[in-house]
């Protein structure tokens, strides 16, 4: 495994990490407890976490293997959870989030703890005012019970940049991948070049690259596979600190530890030649993180959203999408949908909560065309 220098924080933490979002929830606590004690015999020694993953059962996973390591002696890791803005709005309801976390996840302390899921400044501002979340984050950090404050961030790179001047945090997480790191660049590489920690997650782009694998190829190696062209990315990337990886079995483990062991740290030419090979049709394709699930008309924002990938990432024609629309693809993404593409009513609220800032009214009325279409289709 390689290690590398969180920050300025003087934490040596695995270019690996495992990020606790992906449990298999058919089995049980201590069972999933093992992955996360099998990571840390292979190397990796940063634990990523936050209230209300994986039905509220992750921090307590994490829970159960902390506590055996800790009675093994085996206290050489990072834990790393959350708090959003919003839920702790005042200084004592995130000292008490704090403390509960520390309960559940049977530690003394969070090493690296989130104001988490930044999308908007107006989000910040909520963290920051006085009395608010941030103020009892330090106070926290005063008492031992956080080393470092950290924050989650689904800004584009601009905004990243602006929060991290505030000079408030120490590094930040952000969704990065080999399909999307344009939009972010700018605000990864000025946090790594002063020196803030840079998590990466995400790093197959909520499924996007394993079912497309085939057609992003391109991005691979000879005998190699675009999923490991991904994970190579980010692993190798020396802008980024950390990459998240959900695992689910002992073998995922073994297959990010491989590439960690063996890929070689990435140039400014190699990360260029990468840009050059996606093109910019990549740059603005949607994420899945499901933000924008907020319309007051029932349409399954996101899952519309991933149908509308199809044309953005493979170039396929308004013709390919309407043969589309009714098909297997479209009913995959669209059928828990209670209303269609055409019934948006253009209120903005999708477009206020989209982490990607993508113009989703806009790509809902082209869905709508190709609806209307593929219905006439079927007509005739």
């Amino acid at each position: 495994m390689r290690y590398t220098e969180y920050g300025k924080t003087g934490k040596k933490v695995s270019v690996v990490g495992f990020g606790g979002l992906r449990f298999d929830l058919e089995k049980s606590d201590e069972e999933n407890a093992k992955l996360i004690k099998y990571a840390y015999e292979k190397g990796i020694n940063y634990f990523d976490t936050a209230p209300g993953y994986c039905d509220d059962r992750s921090e307590k996973i994490f829970g159960i293997a902390f506590r055996d390591m800790i009675k093994e002696g085996k206290k050489d890791f990072y834990v790393s959870t959350k708090g959003k803005p919003k839920v702790y709005d005042t200084a004592q309801k995130a000292i008490d989030a704090v403390k509960k976390s520390i309960e559940i996840l049977g530690v003394e302390k969070i090493d690296f703890y989130h104001v988490w899921c930044i999308r908007k400044m107006d989000q910040y501002e909520l963290a920051m005012k006085k009395g608010g979340q941030y103020e009892g984050l330090l106070k926290c950090k005063e008492e031992g019970l956080i080393d470092h404050i950290v924050f989650s961030s689904h800004q584009p790179g601009d905004e990243v940049l602006e929060v991290l001047d505030e000079n408030k945090f120490e590094g930040v997480t952000m969704g990065i991948n080999v399909l999307n790191f344009p939009y972010r660049w700018k605000g990864v590489e000025h946090a790594y070049n002063n020196k803030y920690g840079v998590v990466a997650m995400n790093p197959l782009n909520g499924g996007t690259i394993p079912k497309h694998k085939n057609e992003l190829s391109f991005l691979a190696k000879e005998d190699e596979s675009a999923i490991d062209a991904a994970l190579r990315f980010n692993i190798g990337a020396p802008q980024i600190t950390v990459s998240l990886i959900g695992f689910g079995s002992f073998s995922d483990i073994d297959h990010a530890c491989k590439i960690a062991d063996e890929n070689e740290v990435y140039s400014e030419i190699d990360i260029n030649n990468i840009k050059s090979k996606l093109g910019e049709h990549l740059n603005a394709i949607c994420s899945g993180c499901g933000y924008c699930k907020v319309c007051p008309m029932d349409i399954n924002t996101p899952a519309y959203m991933l149908l509308y990938n199809e044309k953005q990432m493979f170039k396929k024609t308004n013709e390919q999408m309407i043969k589309e629309v009714y098909g297997l693809e479209c009913w995959n993404y669209t059928m828990n949908s209670k209303s269609q593409a055409k019934e948006c009513i253009k209120c903005g609220r999708c477009e206020r909560e989209c982490t990607q800032h993508l113009p989703i009214i806009k790509r809902l009325e082209e869905i709508a065309a190709w609806e209307k279409a593929g219905v006439n289709d079927i007509t005739v």
